[in-house]
């Protein structure tokens, strides 16, 4: 029988690189499984509906709300963002670790639902290169690069919740510690219960025979 996935659920401040280590990580191991959200933001240049995101109406999200066709969603700056429950599903039954991109409230939601996801928090080393970061994306505003440092300080006060930080300086570095804990992971007893189950019954075996 095929190992169940672990669900992991990477935040981070947005400006952090998380898109660009989720498809580092994705293109150096096989085993991940990159959820897709849906959201009602406009998309970005180069950004595809159904690979990037599934981009959709307000009208269109808040009908597959009614339907709970979500693990969860948020509202984040004027947008909808939401993780669709079919699709992550599948891929955990199917032995893929799924990588959930989401926002922090969305994450505390899925850690209530599934205890035994794995949350990962990641941020640049300091808060003068997440700005230098957001800045030199050049595809926002003045103001939305405000809004979104501002956010950036709310989120900090949430960082507790997660798991581990992964410290995204070098990329290539960041990638393979990010791996590392997800593969410790797997031996953490709240994700190894069936094992435990079958130690167990074995050695109320022995202790029967040795009576």
């Amino acid at each position: 029988m095929k190992e169940k996935g672990i669900l992991i659920v990477i935040s981070g401040f947005s400006g952090a690189g998380k898109g660009t280590l989720m498809k580092k990580l994705l293109q150096t191991y096989d085993n991940y499984a990159l959820s897709i959200s849906m959201t009602t933001r406009q998309p970005r240049e180069g950004e595809r509906d159904g690979v990037e995101y599934f981009f959709r109406t307000k009208e269109q999200f808040e009908e597959n709300i009614s339907k709970d066709g979500f693990i969860e969603y948020a509202c984040y700056c004027g947008n909808y963002y939401g993780t669709p429950k079919k699709y992550v599903e599948e891929q955990l039954e199917a032995g893929k670790d799924v990588i959930l991109e989401i926002e922090i409230q969305g994450a505390l939601k899925v850690k209530e639902q599934f205890p035994e996801s794995l949350l990962l928090f990641v941020t640049p080393p300091t808060a003068a290169e997440l700005q230098r970061r957001l800045v030199g994306r050049g595809t926002e505003t003045e103001e939305v690069i405000s809004n979104r440092l501002a956010r950036a300080s709310e989120e900090s006060e949430g960082i507790e919740a997660y798991d581990y930080i992964v410290i995204n300086d070098d990329l290539d570095v960041c990638v393979k510690e990010l791996h590392a804990l997800v593969d410790a992971s797997r031996r953490a007893p709240v994700r190894r219960k069936e094992f435990i189950k079958e130690i167990r019954e074995e050695l109320k075996g022995f202790a029967k025979g040795a009576e």
